[in-house]
């Protein structure tokens, strides 16, 4: 066979596909989920913190480390599986292990976590949750009658999941202990690759969900700024149809609005985004199980169409409503600027029209100043050459006035001709 150089990522790439499998969990066990999540620039986050947590639980445990670098790790803690993943904005620690208590969702199995290591977590919880998985070959009535003591009956969900394979049911309510409950009833033949499947999307579905519901009180907190920009962006608007108010004011009001809507945008797009990606992933986790009606009771998809995608609803009109009004912010923006052009146009030409008037004004004023200057200029040249021909004039017997009054006309007409020739020069 030939040889072909590989692309140095093509092992990495190609192990990626198989580096989260799902756990293989039996019948009669126990499962938790706990997420963790910076309060703040999750995304940002140091990721070593994280890695730094999960070795200190390890080596409480005696555990051996995952790799350096490693997003994802599995291995025996105790008497537990654990199994850990790190995504992009928070961290999920799942644990599982056979055996049940007679009292439902006992509280046991959560003491693999230390409460000081919990209290030194690099990040707030997001959400915890407990399930149990009973043994196999429950009937339905019997089903019924242990969904009804453990979980709320009016938010309780239930319902057949992959073709027959097992029944799931939820409240989605927090309990005492402070965690969301499941119950998982797989019939006999469910083997522990499915059971593990089905565990692995229920956490999915759960810890997705809370990450999406965190984009629902950033938009509630939006919405009062959001009215009072559109109120005040409103007012600009009918303001800009009449001439009450300089535009120069106008469009210093406006781009202050515009400022604002896009900080808010720049804020939010974040958040907003995520909720759309984890919004999507809860749909199609719980699509994948291919849900049946439990005796009447909804199914995980009515709770959701219910209880969360109305919140995932005003998340999308909060964006959709910032959008446009940041869109109709750079209209107005554009329509005032020409309003403002448009102005500023019109006074430039009056100022030009002004200027063209003094320029005229001043043309007419010269030309009276060089009428009076030739007189000037002639009367004092008339005086020079009245002194100067006054003797040669009297040795013929002629008088000075004679002499002055003989000059006038050839002196003005030359002072006159002077002046005009010097004009045209200049211009």
């Amino acid at each position: 066979m030939p040889s072909f150089p590989d692309h140095p990522l093509r092992y990495d790439l190609a192990n990626e596909l198989h580096a989260r499998p799902f756990p293989a969990i039996r019948h009669a066990s126990q499962a938790a989920i706990i997420a963790l999540k910076p309060e703040r620039n999750a995304a940002a986050r140091d990721r070593e913190f994280d890695r730094a947590h999960l070795l200190a639980l390890l080596d409480r445990h005696g555990a051996q480390h995952p790799k350096p670098g490693a997003t994802h790790y599995t291995g025996q803690i105790g008497r537990y599986q654990l199994k850990w993943e790190q995504h992009t904005e928070f961290v999920t620690y799942m644990v599982f292990g056979e055996g049940l208590s007679d009292r439902a969702f006992d509280s046991q199995i959560w003491d693999v976590f230390p409460e000081d290591w919990m209290a030194a977590a690099p990040g707030l919880r997001v959400t915890s949750a407990h399930f149990r998985i009973n043994e196999g070959g429950d009937e339905d009535q019997a089903i019924a009658a242990d969904v009804a003591d453990w979980f709320v009956h009016e938010s309780l969900a239930v319902s057949r999941v992959l073709d027959g394979a097992a029944i799931i049911a939820s409240d989605f309510r927090i309990d005492p202990a402070g965690h969301m409950r499941f119950a998982l009833f797989p019939a006999p033949s469910t083997g522990p690759a499915r059971i593990g499947r089905i565990i692995q999307r229920l956490c999915e579905i759960e810890t997705y969900k809370a990450m999406a519901m965190l984009g629902f009180p950033r938009a509630r907190s939006l919405n009062a700024r959001m009215a009072e920009i559109d109120s005040g962006l409103s007012d600009l608007l009918r303001d800009m149809t009449s001439e009450e108010s300089p535009a120069d004011d106008q469009l210093h009001q406006l781009l202050g609005y515009a400022t604002a809507l896009e900080n808010l945008m720049s804020r939010s797009a974040f958040r907003f985004g995520a909720t759309g990606a984890y919004e999507a992933i809860v749909h199609q986790r719980i699509e994948v199980l291919r849900e049946e009606r439990f005796l009447g009771r909804q199914t995980f998809s009515e709770f959701m169409l219910r209880r969360f995608d109305p919140a995932m609803r005003t998340v999308k009109s909060t964006e959709s409503r910032l959008r446009s009004m940041t869109d109709r912010a750079f209209r107005a923006g554009e329509l005032l600027r020409t309003k403002v052009e448009v102005g500023r146009s019109a006074q430039n030409q009056a100022l030009l029209e002004s200027m063209d008037r003094r320029a005229a004004l001043q043309l007419r004023l010269q030309e009276t100043v060089e009428g009076l200057s030739v007189v000037a200029i002639s009367y004092y040249a008339v005086s020079l050459l009245g002194y100067l021909l006054a003797p040669v004039a009297s040795e013929f017997g002629i008088e000075k006035p004679w002499v002055t009054a003989a000059l006038v006309l050839p002196v003005v007409l030359g002072v006159a001709l002077m002046t005009r020739r010097i004009r045209k020069m200049v211009h």
